[in-house]
C-alpha cells in the first residue's frame, strides 16, 4: 500500500451535499442526487484530484442508511476514471465502520476516510482495534484525526502505530497543530494530508502532501492553484493567493463550517449549496453577514486578479 502506487495526494474535496424541499423526507429535505452529481462533476472539471463524500461536511450523520450508500454510488458513477473517491465510513464502533467500508469497496470507492469511534471517547487500544478491524476489508484508509469532534486525539506516536497497518496510507491532520506534520514524518512512513483549510499553506511548507479540503467546494480552481504552486516550491505566489482567501477559509475550522461553506458556494454562484438538515440550522444573522463579507472579500480579490 505504501509503495507509491496508491495515494491520496492532491486536492480531494470533502463534498457538501445538496438537499431539496420534500415534505415526505426527513425535516422536509430530500437528498438532491442530481445536484450532487453536478457538483462532483464540476469539482473534477475544475482540477480537483477527487471527492470525499459522506464526511462531516456531507452531513453523513443526518442521512438514512439508503441515502448514505447512494451518495457514494453517485460519486463513483460521476467521477469515473477521472479521479478518486474517498468515502467517509465513520461509525460509533468498528462493526459499523467496517460495514460501511465493505459497502464503499463494493460500490467502487478508491479508499475510505475513517475517524476513531464517534460519540464514545475511546482509549488508545480501542482506537487501534477500530482501525485494525476496518483494515480487514482491504481498502486503503486515510486516518482522520479530529480531536474537536471525537474528543480523541490521535497524536503522532499513535499515528506511527496505525501506520504499521498496511492499509493505512495517510492521515488527515485536523488538530490545528502544524508542528505535527514534521513529527509524524519523523516517526513513520505515511502521507500527511492537510485537514484544516486555514493551515494549508503552513502544512505544505512543513511537508504535507495532500489537502482533504472543505472550501474548494466554493473555490476549486483557486484551491488547486494554491496547492500546485506550494507543492512546486513557488511559495511566494502560493502565499499571495492563500493570504487573500484564508479569511473565508477560516470558517472551515468553526462550528458552523457546513452552513458557512454551503452559503459561500451559493454566493460564488458556480454550484449549489442550499440548506442543511438538523441538527444544523441556519446561520445566525451575525454569522451569515460575516460569511457573506468574507466570501465577497475573496471574490473581489479574484475578480481584480483576473483583470491583471
Amino acid at each position: 500500500m505504501k509503495d507509491g502506487k496508491i495515494n491520496f495526494r492532491g486536492v480531494i474535496v470533502a463534498t457538501a451535499l445538496a438537499f431539496k424541499e420534500d415534505p415526505s423526507a426527513p425535516a422536509g429535505l430530500a437528498v438532491d442526487f442530481d445536484r450532487f452529481a453536478e457538483h462532483c462533476d464540476w469539482l473534477i472539471r475544475s482540477g480537483c484530484r477527487g471527492v470525499g463524500p459522506n464526511g462531516s461536511l456531507g452531513e453523513y450523520s443526518s442521512l438514512s442508511d439508503d441515502e448514505r450508500r447512494k451518495v457514494i454510488q453517485v460519486a463513483v458513477d460521476t467521477v469515473g476514471d477521472r479521479g478518486v473517491v474517498i468515502a467517509g465510513v465513520h461509525g460509533v464502533g468498528w462493526h459499523q465502520a467496517k460495514k460501511w467500508a465493505e459497502l464503499a469497496q463494493e460500490d467502487g470507492a478508491d479508499g475510505v476516510l475513517l475517524l476513531p469511534p464517534t460519540i464514545y471517547r475511546s482509549s488508545e487500544s480501542e482506537v487501534i482495534e477500530h482501525f485494525t478491524r476496518v483494515a480487514e476489508v482491504g481498502i486503503p484508509i486515510m486516518v482522520y484525526n479530529n480531536p474537536f469532534d471525537t474528543k480523541v486525539d490521535i497524536v503522532p506516536s499513535m499515528v506511527a502505530t496505525l501506520a504499521e497497518i498496511p492499509e493505512v496510507i495517510a492521515v488527515k491532520e485536523f488538530s490545528g497543530d502544524v508542528r505535527r506534520v514534521m513529527e509524524i514524518k519523523e516517526l513513520c512512513d505515511i502521507d500527511v494530508i492537510a485537514g484544516a483549510d486555514d493551515l494549508l499553506f503552513e502544512s505544505i511548507v512543513a511537508g504535507a502532501v495532500g489537502w482533504f479540503a472543505g472550501y474548494p467546494n466554493a473555490f476549486p480552481k483557486e484551491a488547486v492553484e494554491i496547492y500546485d504552486l506550494a507543492m512546486a516550491g513557488d511559495f511566494a505566489q502560493a502565499k499571495e493567493l492563500y493570504e487573500n482567501l484564508v479569511t473565508v477559509f477560516r470558517w472551515d475550522s468553526r462550528v458552523e463550517f457546513v452552513q458557512a461553506i454551503k452559503l459561500s458556494i451559493d454566493i460564488a454562484g458556480h454550484s449549489f449549496g442550499g440548506p442543511t438538515r438538523p441538527p444544523r440550522g441556519p446561520l445566525s444573522a451575525q454569522n451569515e453577514a460575516r460569511v457573506r463579507a468574507d466570501t465577497k472579500k475573496a471574490l473581489d480579490y479574484l475578480a481584480t486578479r483576473a483583470k491583471g
